[in-house]
């Protein structure tokens, strides 16, 4: 796959020069070295001469490395605005932000949403120098981000919060009601205060500064205090230690079964079965599966089969019903986003079963969780932090959650991504492929972006046909045996995230 490292327009940082250009300025005979050539000339030993490209190998990863520490390891404060009058909706929720109650519930929502970024200094990944994955990472963040989600209504109470978030008090977004192209005629209402340590807090002029607020106590703040164990545990999960199952390590080696190594960057589609895969491995997330979908489409027999176990031999540790995550990986256009799909896109993010789209705008991984009008909310991987030793009892939970709700037009959003749902029983899949199937099937195009059918699919997995694609092809013809020929296009033609 074809692809540069991904840049933030709000994080500081100069074009990276091309990986190649320092070995092609060597003398021709350093050069010659440096890619494993021996000369007559030469008095190294073969074993010497051997060792040469791994030691450069490893000296341009660190130089990398520690070129993308700074370069995302700085940010640019900004605000985003979001208006009064439209709503803005946030996986099933939605918010109308003309109060500061509103305003206050929505802020809760997103700040409870776990976060994971690019981190720092961690153990090096198996068969490599890399103790960071900024640069590269940010699609297996992303990735990330959608199962963390999942994990969240699968093992939480049901519209948890945080109950630290009113912590996070970064003065990041404004509220206005728009009058004219002119935004002066509107007046902000800041969300957030500044607690987090800034050094030069922004000021905000005393006519405009909202009073503070004291939320009055949610009936369900006692179940959202004693759910704190399983959100920091689930926290754990994602740390960046080897032994962490759903971490970046475990993550990159399970990527090597598909060609993938540290330092590689990753398809929305290639990190879909590398989930499915982790979560296959790993006991922790009990009773739960993740299906990915095959050809832009969700074969309801494999579902049932993965998730019932009375289809399949008895497993004594499991006799309930499974509940699954599935992911569908689909590509929304060719070069560019189709308009045609964005309502539908509105329509997937409003259901409650969705858990978020991760995709990005083109060579940016991003994980989509709502939108307000024409602008898709979502959350960035791509900012470089310390590791977090989360062995440590009552490590600190600031880092992994975000108080900087960001925006983007739908214009921008890259056509290639994978699309999450969350069914907890039988019911609820049911109930899931048909409110999937009505949003769908909204979009102004003849052809759903994908479909729920009867029966079961070719079951490839990571290592099978698909295993290079780094992101499907939209449907171009009616699902069939015609559709899903050998002769279709690889997707390896596309440039990904």
């Amino acid at each position: 796959m074809n692809s540069v490292s991904p840049s933030a327009a709000q994080y500081v940082g100069l074009v990276m020069q091309d990986e190649q250009v320092e070995s092609w300025r060597q003398p021709p005979l350093e050069r010659q070295r440096s890619f494993g050539f021996r000369t007559p000339q030469a008095s190294d030993s073969s074993r010497e001469a051997a060792r040469e490209p791994d030691e450069m190998e490893k000296v341009k990863a660190k130089l990398m490395s520690a070129w993308n520490n700074v370069k995302y390891g700085w940010t640019i404060k900004t605000k985003t605005s979001f208006n009064k009058v439209s709503p803005v909706t946030i996986l099933g929720h939605s918010y109308l932000l003309n109060s500061e109650d509103e305003v206050e519930r929505f802020r809760r929502d997103f700040v409870s949403r776990i976060w994971l970024t690019y981190r720092r200094e961690f153990p090096p990944l198996d068969g490599s120098t890399w103790t960071t994955d900024c640069g590269w990472g940010c699609m297996l963040r992303s990735g990330q981000m959608l199962l963390a989600q999942g994990l969240v209504v699968h093992l939480m109470p049901r519209d948890w919060a945080w109950p630290d978030a009113q912590q996070l008090t970064d003065v990041d977004f404004e509220v206005f009601r728009p009058r004219s192209p002119v935004r002066a005629g509107g007046v902000p209402i800041p969300s957030f205060g500044s607690l987090r340590g800034s050094s030069t807090p922004e000021k905000i002029p005393a006519s405009s500064q909202a009073p503070k607020f004291c939320p009055r106590k949610r009936p369900d703040s006692a179940k959202d205090q004693q759910a704190e164990p399983i959100h920091s545990k689930l926290i754990t999960w994602f740390g960046d230690q080897p032994p962490a199952p759903f971490g970046v390590h475990q993550l990159v080696e399970i990527g090597k079964s598909s060609g993938k190594k540290a330092g590689d960057w990753y398809g929305p589609s290639i990190v879909a079965h590398i989930l499915r895969k982790a979560v296959a491995k790993n006991s922790v997330a009990q009773n739960l599966a993740v299906y990915v979908a095959q050809d832009c489409t969700v074969y309801k027999e494999d579902v049932l089969r993965l998730c019932d176990p009375s289809l399949t031999p008895a497993d004594p540790s499991n006799q309930a019903w499974k509940s699954v995550i599935i992911l569908v990986p689909v590509r929304l256009g060719g070069e560019a986003l189709n308009p045609s799909y964005i309502e539908c896109v509105k329509n997937i993010l409003k259901l409650d079963c969705c858990i978020g789209v991760i995709g990005g705008k083109p060579k940016h991984s991003l994980y989509f969780i709502g939108f307000q009008d024409d602008q898709l909310l979502y959350l960035d991987p791509h900012l470089c932090q310390p590791t977090i030793d989360v062995a440590q009892a009552d490590f600190s939970l600031e880092s992994f959650h975000c108080s900087s709700p960001k925006k983007m037009p739908f214009s921008r959003m890259d056509p290639s991504c994978t699309i999450g749902f969350y069914a907890k029983n039988k019911k609820d899949f049911e109930s899931l492929c048909s409110a999937v199937s009505t949003a769908i099937s909204s979009s102004k195009e003849k052809y759903p972006i994908f479909t729920f059918v009867e029966g079961q699919g070719q079951d490839y997995g990571l290592e099978g046909p698909s295993s290079n694609h780094s992101g499907p092809l939209a449907h171009i013809l009616p699902p069939g045996p015609l559709s899903r020929s050998n002769t279709r296009r690889s997707s390896e033609e596309f440039v990904f995230l």
